[in-house]
């Protein structure tokens, strides 16, 4: 696994000659409440660091890797390093150029790209081009890494319109397990969203990102994909986030994502 790497500090957030910061002047920095609001927090027990509960104003901590908790809740570090949720739009290549002179992310990402050339977008994972839906992009390689890499298991609802009726058995025949030419693809749910004479919407639920892998399993169990969106990445979801636009994420889901995948 990547070495993890110091997340940089915004410049308004003043740490003293050793590189800490008393924990209330962070809490309240990152938006948690007024100063003694976070004081009476901590006085109460409702935060945590590095998995100590810590009651002591004027506790100095590094805000680039200390884990900080407030009522069970992940802070995330606070950072210059940019978290969006992009709703990928159908025959957008997933990468920032292309030699064929498709349209790409860097296309749809106009007024989002970083000023600074040597700050690259990072997308975590990839969509097919024929797939929408929900992309997450980071210029925090680490983060990028671990959220793609196959031992976090990050799961990632789809919503499929197929090609015929499919049945309850046809979804019991998923859940079961259904085995490609390079593995077993393990479908941790599925639910039958509408059904009708030629044409079926299922939602599924898998934790693996293998080349076209929903539209092969469909394919397998006789269910061609027509359409093809990915409407959830962990605890994120997509929502009424329109076709082509992007949001930063909260602070909520950023610390839900770092404690999923252990940074």
């Amino acid at each position: 696994m990547k070495p993890e790497q110091p997340r940089e500090i915004p410049r308004e957030i003043a740490l003293d000659d050793d590189g800490q910061i008393r924990l209330q002047k962070l809490l309240a920095s990152a938006g948690v409440a007024s100063r003694r609001r976070c004081e009476e927090l901590m006085l109460g027990g409702e935060v945590e660091v590095d998995g100590e509960v810590v009651t002591r104003l004027g506790t100095k901590v590094d805000p680039r890797t200390a884990v900080i908790k407030v009522s069970g809740k992940r802070l995330p570090p606070l950072s210059d390093r940019m978290y969006l949720v992009l709703n990928k739009p159908r025959g957008v290549v997933s990468t920032m150029a292309d030699p064929r002179g498709r349209r790409t992310l860097s296309d749809v990402l106009t007024d989002v790209l970083p000023e600074d050339p040597g700050l690259r977008l990072f997308h975590v994972g990839r969509l097919d081009t024929d797939t929408s839906g929900l992309l997450l992009l980071t210029n925090d390689g680490e983060f990028a890494h671990r959220m793609a890499h196959p031992s976090f298991e990050v799961e990632k609802t789809y919503v499929a319109e197929v090609a015929g009726r499919m049945t309850k058995a046809g979804v019991a025949e998923l859940l079961a397990g259904v085995t490609l030419d390079d593995g077993p693809v393990e479908v941790r749910r599925a639910r039958l969203l509408d059904t009708a004479a030629d044409r079926s919407i299922i939602e599924l639920v898998i934790h693996e990102g293998r080349n076209r892998i929903v539209r092969r399993l469909l394919d397998q169990v006789g269910h061609p994909v027509r359409q093809l969106s990915r409407t959830r990445f962990g605890p994120i979801e997509l929502g009424t986030l329109r076709s082509g636009a992007t949001r930063e994420l909260s602070g909520d889901e950023l610390g839900q994502l770092l404690e999923l995948v252990g940074l």
